[in-house]
């Protein structure tokens, strides 16, 4: 059974608190790369350390705020007229990704979204709770509590025989069990440490249920700055862009 290897290429929030990129994680499990989350900066990220955005087969999409997803047309573009990419790239988030992704492509790039692309491209709407493989991959989403336009998703990932879960940004709801039931590594938003922030995970909270969770493995990220002035007495692993992990 091949390892499934990951790299935060992004940790931060929103603000980019303590000179963090947006979030994006890269999963790589065979030959299958994939990203989950690719906020507005990812691209730099990728260039930072070093990641082939040709590589990147697939983009998973939690939810469509532009700290997960505004990188997404800086990658098109960049896929046109630098990386020149030939391979085929598909685009899975909540009902409504279509239409917000050619609204982004606009906004940001005029007349971009009506250019064909020189490579094969889908983006593809996932139905909340239906389990569905995509390119390799078997991808179950779930609703939590973020709005943000349209549905936001917590994402269960199947790959390489490991399940990686990850929360996307939310506040404590009980659709995060299903999600990170036994999974090998759960990816937590942790904005805050004990301050309750509508619609966000504070730290004390997401620990009091971590049993109920059931994840072999933690990792936070997404932290605030209140969050981000602990990291010497955490009490879990943390992410930090560029961090490695194998899930063997």
């Amino acid at each position: 059974m091949a390892s499934v290897e990951i790299q935060f290429l992004g940790s931060g929030d929103a603000f980019g608190s303590g000179g963090r990129f947006h979030t994006c994680v890269l999963v790589s499990a065979g030959s299958v790369r994939f990203l989950i989350d690719c906020g507005a900066s990812s691209l730099i990220a990728m260039r930072r350390f070093g990641v082939d955005p040709n590589a990147v087969s697939m983009i998973l999409l939690s939810h469509l705020h532009g700290d997960h997803f505004a990188g997404v047309p800086f990658f098109l573009l960049d896929a046109q007229f630098v990386s020149r990419r030939a391979q085929p790239l598909v685009i899975a988030g909540p009902p409504g990704t279509k239409k917000r992704m050619t609204e982004a492509r606009e906004v940001l790039f005029p007349g971009s979204s009506a250019v064909e692309l020189p490579f094969p491209f889908d983006v593809f709407e996932m139905d909340p709770e239906r389990r569905r493989e995509l390119g390799g991959i078997t991808v179950t989403p779930y609703v939590v509590r973020h709005p943000s336009g349209d549905p936001p998703l917590a994402l269960r990932v199947e790959c390489a025989g490991k399940v990686v879960a990850y929360t996307g940004d939310t506040e404590w709801t009980e659709a995060l069990i299903p999600v990170a039931q036994g999974a090998d590594l759960l990816i937590a938003e942790a904005y805050t440490y004990d301050r309750r922030v509508k619609f966000h995970m504070d730290l004390q909270t997401l620990l009091s249920r971590r049993g109920d969770l059931g994840a072999k493995r933690l990792i936070l990220t997404h932290m605030g700055q209140d969050v981000l002035a602990r990291l010497n007495t955490l009490p879990c692993e943390y992410a930090e862009d560029g961090k490695n992990i194998t899930l063997c």
